[in-house]
């Protein structure tokens, strides 16, 4: 545990303690504000009556804008990899 960091965060009215790495404390409250923040809007857009609603609401939101960042992703692989093939195209035709 040498080099731990304890700290606790704070999610849905609930205190959670960790031991981390010093290194992942900025992004661990980062994104525990961001829960935060997501609830709370949540909350206010619909009529939802229990806790457990809202955090599974909030983890579809954050898991889908993470599987559609890795299709983006991917996406934009795919093109690089298809403007890479013409440019190879083009230089072959200029160099035979």
């Amino acid at each position: 545990m040498e080099g731990k960091l304890k700290i606790k965060i704070s999610i849905a009215d609930r205190v959670y303690p960790l031991t981390i790495d010093p290194s992942r404390e900025e992004g661990l409250r980062k994104a525990a504000k961001n829960i935060q923040a997501m609830i709370k809007q949540l909350e206010q857009s619909y009529a939802v009556r229990d806790k457990q609603d809202v955090l599974a609401m909030c983890a579809l939101q954050f898991a889908a804008r993470s599987e559609q960042h890795t299709i983006d992703k991917s996406d934009d692989n795919e093109e690089v990899q298809d403007r890479l093939q013409i440019l190879e195209q083009l230089l072959n035709q200029h160099l035979s």
